[in-house]
């Protein structure tokens, strides 16, 4: 099952689209009522009831070919994100593997739609991607073992990561290259954890057309049950929280030479089962840039494979 948030209303320039939870069904979304976006869904006790009741009686219908998706979760309360987690990438980054999760934070601000214009910070030429799979929780937890932690995943989505690595390697702490504004798309849709398995999901990402990341995601250090645990002893986690589970090999810093993203280039992830973001590097100074979303239609979010 997918679930997306979708545009019901004006997209003008200058002003927010209202918004509702949607699920795919068919060839059409159907539009969950009450509910502005996919968090706020599962948010909601026995959110599950609430989309079955959704896809018998839907509040309206909107073409998938038709319809306007954004960014899946508004405001999420936690977005937790997993460093040096894919085997490949530890090795290029010319790190030993990790007997723990390197954990860092990200604020909402740095979300933005899974098609939207992604403004190249002046501030940092070194602009990089990182292309990964976002555990999304359904359930509330705290201190639970692995089996709970599985049990607490309403689904997955993807997520760029994009870096700005000049930033980032000023210190040993890694925030200052990660908490840009508008610098991680999110989406498209949340495919259900009873519809998709990780371990046999491919992730590729692309710029201009070009391969850059191409990786199994079954070779995650440490798995999306086990991040929810381990993360779940320090802190409850609740339903909309996100965790962003790490990149693969083939980021931009890692090349010989360097390569890093530009004004003009587009940018994809993609995750079979999921679908694909698709973002567009821009001049931040760009009148319109910051903060505003560019939308695409759904027809975008076909399954990847």
């Amino acid at each position: 099952m997918r679930l997306a948030t979708i545009a019901t209303g004006s997209t003008a320039r200058g002003t927010d689209p209202a918004s509702a939870a949607a699920v795919l069904s068919g060839d059409d979304y159907l539009v969950i009522d009450g509910f502005t976006d996919v968090g706020d869904l599962l948010a909601t006790e026995n959110w599950e009831a609430t989309v079955a009741e959704a896809l018998a009686n839907p509040a309206a219908t909107v073409p998938e070919a038709e319809a306007e998706v954004l960014q899946l979760i508004t405001r999420p309360g936690k977005i937790i994100c997993v460093g040096l987690n894919y085997r490949s990438h530890i090795l290029e980054m010319g790190r030993d593997l990790p007997a723990y999760p390197t954990l860092f934070a990200k604020f909402a601000e740095t979300l933005t739609g899974p098609y939207a214009d992604v403004p190249f910070a002046p501030e940092d030429p070194e602009l990089d991607w990182e292309g990964e799979l976002v555990v999304v929780i359904g359930k509330q937890v705290r201190r639970v073992d692995e089996t709970a932690a599985a049990a607490a995943i309403a689904g997955y989505t993807i997520a760029n990561d994009i870096s700005m690595r000049g930033w980032q390697f000023r210190t040993k702490e890694w925030l200052q290259g990660k908490m840009w504004e508008d610098s991680t798309p999110l989406g498209p849709v949340l495919t259900t954890a009873d519809d998709f398995d990780p371990a046999e999901a491919v992730l590729t990402t692309t710029v201009n057309g070009e391969v850059m990341q191409e990786h199994a995601i079954g070779d995650l250090v440490f798995s999306p049950a086990h991040l929810v645990s381990y993360i779940s002893t320090m802190i409850t986690l609740e339903p909309g929280d996100i965790i962003l589970t790490g990149t693969p090999g083939g980021v931009g810093r890692a090349r010989d030479p360097q390569v890093y993203l530009s004004v003009g280039d587009e940018v994809a992830v993609s995750i079979d089962g999921i679908g694909q973001i698709a973002n567009r590097i821009v001049d931040a100074d760009a009148p319109g840039v910051a903060g505003e979303s560019r939308l695409a239609t759904a027809g975008s979010t076909a399954d990847a494979g």
